[in-house]
């Protein structure tokens, strides 16, 4: 690792926005919709990925090929429709994105999300200025936990590399496809997710929420 972080990547959903629990139910509304009966906890413990991963843990294999995109589509609309402005953000972020800045740092977002719920996430977090890369599912064949959206940033921030930056996510997920991409993750635990769990997986800090790793961003990794 160098002995600067010259990039911090940050996750959305969980991280930066209260918003884990609207997308759990606007997938327990979509499966039912499609006649599949799930449990908010179950299918709220897979939220972090997109639905190409999330998907096939509750739906068997050859459903998945015949009706996957149609699902997506109908839990997007419906998200977009009944939950997207329910979404609020956590405190703290745009504190914490203007001191990463003033220290000279850039920042990216890695999302699953679609580009269009991206855009509306930025304006409402009121970060659109500071943000220099976005990446969505558009940039990634493949959802956390595979690298795919990771590589991606670090390709649009080039020259910038991993070993110049650092990731900070909520999940199991964003920690473990971080490191396939060769970068370190921050925790937090505002997306509901535990200190251990988030540890266990590999972790190398835990905060609260942004503003708490805004709060103690001269002792955090962040600074060294």
């Amino acid at each position: 690792m160098a002995s600067a972080v010259r990039a911090v990547i940050f996750d959305i959903d969980g991280t930066l926005l209260d918003s884990v629990d609207l997308h759990a139910q606007a997938w327990v509304e979509a499966f039912a919709h499609f006649g599949i009966e799930t449990e908010h906890a179950k299918v709220r413990s897979q939220i972090g990925k997109g639905g190409d991963q999330l998907l096939p843990v509750f739906v068997d294999r050859d459903r998945v090929k015949r009706e996957g995109k149609a699902m997506e589509a109908y839990r997007s609309d419906l998200f977009k429709r009944n939950f997207l402005d329910k979404v609020r953000p956590f405190p703290g972020v745009r504190p914490l994105f203007e001191r990463i800045r003033t220290e000279g740092q850039t920042i990216a977002l890695a999302s699953s999300g679609k580009a269009d719920e991206v855009a509306h996430y930025k304006e409402l977090l009121g970060v659109a200025d500071l943000v220099s890369v976005t990446t969505t599912s558009d940039d990634a064949e493949r959802s956390k936990p595979f690298p795919d959206i990771f590589a991606s940033a670090l390709a649009k921030l080039a020259p910038l590399n991993a070993w110049d930056s650092m990731v900070v996510g909520d999940t199991a997920y964003d920690v473990q496809a971080a490191a396939k991409a060769g970068l370190p993750t921050i925790g937090v635990l505002c997306g509901g997710v535990s200190e251990t769990e988030l540890r266990t997986a590999g972790c190398v800090a835990i905060a609260s929420d942004p503003q708490d790793l805004c709060d103690r961003y001269g002792e955090s990794l962040l600074a060294r």
